[in-house]
């Protein structure tokens, strides 16, 4: 029986994909599309995704193709009128080793995680669509359109706002689709525009934003954004606004609608909803792609655990995070905000409410130790754990985290932090856990499934 059914295989699907990949466990990935999708819709990399992007083993070629975002350069028909950025350019740190949002088209990136995948194993089955699915107390079956029936243990559904797997769980979507305000997408060639700027016509702020033509790194290609949908006459569009640039091709083109909604329930018994299928936003602040992400980084390391008190908590958790960035999103958009900074990059999200939340910090991103964390197990910040001293190889602390909950948690421990009260035991996607007296955490650790005397020492 495979563990993990992944429906749908957008950046938040592959990005589970490979977080359950790298731990062992037994998946599949069905996409109902016959092929990767070719036009650019989310270009924009939060610095916290980025964190996220290091730990899976594909930041360098993320960093690689994609680029800072350029300039702004206003312009009023042919005269530029303005130049200028949406955000500070901040150069590296130890508790934020990627400050910048970066430009990747999303193309490209499914296709680095998707490459990532394969290295692991696993490869995503295109033109595979599931059509129904049924549960029960040991697991759920989902129907594929070949007819074929596939058990699982969990399944998630990771298939985009039109879900199918959310309707057919009959979980609400509330919210708002606002048909009037509706937006043209197009990747397109043109010799008239330098590129190394984002060249903008109109205004956002007084609602008179004619379009934006952006260059996409690594490519000879722009993307253009109407906010109204300019019919089948693009190059008109243009030329009526800016009369010294000429389209030379359209490559792909879309229009959409703008959505504010959220499921009803992110978790329905043994399947979960992650990414657009949980969520949907406006296009402001750049927010879906990368929250869809973080569902995908909550959810990996406790879908391996397999423990149903850490399968609670991924709704209490990412439920709170969503309502909050759809919030931020729908503001940024109503205003006309393009600013980008500090709260927008996701790296201040936090889970202070949380059941798997103890302590004084429990919750918030540890924002250090970055080399330290990566891998799939536990960070445990103490100056001894049962009289071993912090950094050793196992001794009289004996085994792993995994020993409880699958064999794919182990816990490095490290010194405490300067100033640090008590013990840290930071989780396996970077917030920390724990905060209190080592007195305390077999209690703590033992209430979500994990064994405390199973901790270790492992390098």
């Amino acid at each position: 029986m495979t563990h993990v059914l992944i429906v749908g295989s957008g950046p938040t699907g592959l990005t589970l994909a490979i977080d359950l990949a790298r731990r062992g466990v037994e998946l599949r990935i069905v996409e109902r599309s016959q092929e990767p999708p070719a036009g650019v819709r989310g270009k924009g990399l939060q610095p916290r995704t980025l964190e996220v992007f290091d730990d899976l083993g594909v930041i360098d070629e993320i960093l690689a193709t994609g680029a800072e975002y350029p300039d702004l350069r206003a312009y009023r028909g042919d005269q530029v009128i303005w130049e200028g950025r949406m955000d500070e350019i901040r150069a590296p740190s130890a508790g934020v080793p990627y400050p910048n949002l970066i430009m990747q088209p999303q193309w490209r990136t499914e296709r680095i995680l998707r490459d990532r995948l394969a290295e692991l194993g696993h490869r995503v089955e295109f033109g595979t669509e599931v059509t129904d699915l049924m549960q029960d107390a040991d697991g759920v079956t989902a129907t594929l359109g070949t007819g074929e029936r596939v058990r699982c243990a969990y399944l998630v559904g990771a298939d985009g706002g039109r879900s199918t797997v959310r309707r057919r769980l009959g979980v609400g979507f509330a919210g708002e689709t606002f048909d009037s305000e509706r937006a043209l997408l197009a990747d397109i060639r043109t010799r008239d525009l330098d590129r190394d700027h984002w060249h903008v016509w109109g205004s956002m702020a007084d609602q008179t934003m004619y379009f934006t033509i952006c260059p996409l790194p690594g490519t000879d290609v722009f993307q253009l954004v109407a906010p109204q949908p300019a019919g089948d006459d693009l190059p008109a569009l243009v030329a009526a606004h800016a009369p010294h640039v000429r389209i030379d091709e359209i490559v792909w083109r879309s229009e959409y609608r703008v959505n504010v909604r959220m499921a009803e329930r992110f978790r329905a018994g043994r399947v979960f909803l992650a990414g657009d299928a949980a969520h949907v936003h406006s296009p402001a602040g750049g927010q879906g792609l990368n929250t869809g992400v973080q569902d995908a980084y909550n959810l990996g390391w406790k879908l391996a655990a397999g423990s149903e008190a850490l399968l609670d908590t991924y709704e209490d958790e990412r439920m709170a995070v969503a309502e909050h960035v759809l919030g931020l999103s729908t503001r940024l958009y109503r205003e006309g905000d393009a600013r980008r900074g500090d709260h927008t990059n996701q790296l201040d999200l936090a889970y202070p409410g949380s059941p798997l939340s103890a302590g004084p910090r429990g919750g918030e991103r540890l924002g250090t130790l970055f080399e330290e964390q990566r891998g799939t197990g536990f960070l445990l910040l103490a100056g001894t754990v049962a009289g071993t001293e912090a950094g050793t190889e196992a001794g009289t602390v004996a085994g792993t985290v995994a020993g409880a909950v699958g064999g794919n948690h182990p816990v490095r421990v490290h010194p405490p932090l300067d100033g640090q009260q008590g013990v840290i035991l930071v989780r396996p996607d970077g917030y920390i856990g724990y905060h209190g007296d080592e007195s305390g955490l077999s209690a703590y650790l033992s209430g979500f499934g994990i064994d405390a005397p199973l901790l270790s020492a492992s390098r």
